[in-house]
């Protein structure tokens, strides 16, 4: 991800591959939670991170291949390193992000996958990353969401050895098959449990307790159109919905909770005659099921806390993702950019800076 919040992988403004070194102020921190693979995608979709390449660290073997490190014997984890704007993300925040995405508890490697080179750890950079990951640790560890002690490790960092190119941005290159090893994993639903233990950051002014109201009475608020695709799963007649050519700048939310699901800045003409988007707004913002519904397999999109229909997710989108996410205009509002602040969503102007 460039400066500019637009993915740019392999290289700065100047052609020159992305560092710590090639971009004014940056700095680098480095993580392993198990599959790289995994822990990509949660920092590249953030503002100020410049580059996450996926690698190899903490073991004494020089420039290890990947069968070398998943035989467990060269003393080397799975890793993530991040490049980042600290005048745009902190520190503090990747951990936040960091300990989001793992089981910190673990310490015999990361959900299905097992062995040393998958357990978690926090590579410190400098004195400062360590006190800062020390402090983190401690906080998650009194936050009472975990009921066995924290073990993941802080170590100092020596040496990263980035992976082969077929491992970089693997969510990206193989979609379909990221997000079944993923959901295969376990991780989503061990985190998605873990972390709805405590209303996380406010959204519209709601936590996590969020309670849909009966469906009567959604009946008698909302639209017959809204109704019938948010709780009878019906789809919306194609270019005769109120946001398929919709070019403002601003979000989607739910339009039972209020919940944000997708930006403006991932929307894309798709010439469905549905609006059309790359990705959800935030990692965790959907939840996909199979839907093997008029003689056809397809992956259905719901809201998580109203679990209100909002389409279906197919492979054929544009980069960066090569996914479309075709909703229904009547299962979401939109909310524009100016008024964001002032409807509860503030902190989603980043995504427009």
């Amino acid at each position: 991800m460039s400066i500019l919040g637009c993915n740019n992988k392999d290289s700065a403004a100047n052609g020159e591959k992305i560092t710590a070194d090639t971009v004014t102020n940056a700095e680098t921190a480095t993580f392993a939670g198990g599959c790289f693979w995994c822990m990509e995608a949660p920092f590249e979709k953030m503002d100020g991170v410049l580059d996450v390449v996926s690698g190899y660290t903490g073991g004494q073997m020089e420039n290890p291949t990947y069968e070398q490190v998943s035989s467990g014997k060269s003393g080397h984890l799975e890793a993530i390193q991040i490049i980042y704007d600290p005048a745009k993300i902190s520190y503090e925040t990747l951990l936040d992000i960091f300990w989001r995405q793992i089981d910190p508890t673990d310490a015999g490697g990361s959900f299905v996958d097992r062995g040393p080179q998958y357990r978690s750890a926090i590579f410190y950079h400098n004195e400062e990353q360590k006190q800062t990951a020390e402090k983190s640790k401690a906080e998650i560890g009194a936050s009472g969401r975990y009921a066995n002690p924290i073990a993941t490790e802080i170590i100092a960092y020596d040496k990263f050895y980035p992976a082969e190119d077929y491992h970089q941005d693997y969510y990206k290159k193989n979609p379909i098959r990221y997000k079944y090893y993923r959901h295969g994993s376990g991780r989503d639903q061990f985190l998605e449990k873990i972390w709805e233990k405590v209303p996380e950051n406010k959204r519209s002014g709601k936590n996590n307790d969020y309670s849909r109201p009966a469906d009567d009475v959604l009946k008698e608020r909302l639209t017959p159109m809204q109704y019938a695709v948010a709780r009878k799963d019906k789809t919306e007649p194609a270019f005769k919905n109120e946001y398929w050519d919709n070019k403002q700048e601003g979000i989607y939310v739910d339009i039972v909770s209020g919940e944000p699901l997708f930006s403006s800045a991932d929307k894309f003409k798709s010439g469905t005659g549905w609006p059309s988007f790359t990705r959800p707004i935030s990692e965790n913002a959907v939840i996909e099921k199979a839907d093997n519904s008029l003689f056809m397999k397809r992956t259905e999109v719901r809201s998580r806390k109203a679990d209100s229909h909002l389409g279906h997710v197919f492979d054929d989108g544009p980069p960066p993702t090569g996914l479309r996410y075709c909703m229904n205009s009547a299962a979401m509002r939109f909310i524009p950019k100016e008024d964001l602040e002032k409807e509860g969503y503030g902190e989603f102007l980043r995504l427009f800076e």
